[in-house]
């Protein structure tokens, strides 16, 4: 299978489950009779029988799907990994894409949202979980592509603490106004700088594993090529 044909299916998996995703979430604010407006203030839990526990079900489930495609479309740790990063950001993109299909919703980039409900609400604008999406399809494609050619991204382990610091980081700006919410006020003032900070230090970590992979492989190659020839 090219590299082609293996993007042309993970995307196409996301795509179509972005669809079922979204069409779930418009049956759901039907079934719990409220519009994307009346998203805030959240609804008390206990408000919303068990929709509450299946809703945190659902997500959960949705996070096992992408990592079965990203699994079954790559070879090696590195790959399924990039390839999991492709399906999530593909996924997520369209889903808001297929929203505003739906229901016109959202309106603007900077319109909330409830991102997830695992352990405590996510929340923020739409812009934020977009430019992750975005920053997962770009640098997923690129360590996909350098593993297909034989070249594996360097990760070693400051790298890979630096990415999960980057992720922590920008998981703590979705998360930063939890509390208020559970309690019913309404999303305040987003935290960007620390948004950005994340995604700095994770990109800068991808950035930098990708380079290092790229330039191991010259280096072995130009050794081999320029050492002399023996003969027995």
């Amino acid at each position: 299978m090219t590299f082609r044909t293996r993007a042309l299916i993970v995307a196409f998996f996301a795509v179509a489950m972005a669809y079922l995703e979204a069409a779930v979430v418009v049956y759901l604010q039907k079934a719990i009779e409220i519009t994307p407006a009346q998203l805030f203030p959240l609804q008390k839990p206990g408000s919303m029988g068990n929709l509450a526990a299946i809703e945190v079900g659902r997500e959960g489930a949705t996070l096992v799907m992408l990592a079965a495609i990203g699994w079954l479309a790559g070879r090696r740790g590195v790959d399924r990994l990039a390839w999991t990063a492709v399906a999530f950001g593909v996924w997520d993109i369209f889903y808001y894409g297929w929203l505003w299909l739906f229901i016109g919703w959202p309106g603007s980039p900077g319109t909330w949202d409830v991102l997830f409900l695992i352990q405590v609400p996510w929340a923020g604008p739409v812009w934020a979980p977009m430019c992750v999406s975005l920053a997962l399809i770009v640098f997923g494609l690129a360590a996909a592509r350098e593993t297909e050619g034989g070249r594996i991204p360097a990760v070693d382990a400051r790298l890979a603490g630096l990415a999960v610091l980057g992720g922590l980081v920008v998981v703590l700006s979705f998360t930063a106004q939890a509390p208020g919410l559970i309690n019913g006020d309404m999303p305040g003032w987003y935290p960007w700088p620390v948004f950005v900070a994340g995604m700095a230090m994770a990109a800068w970590a991808a950035t930098t594993a990708l380079r290092r992979g790229r330039r191991a492989l010259d280096g072995s190659t130009k050794s081999s090529v320029d050492a002399p020839a023996t003969s027995g």
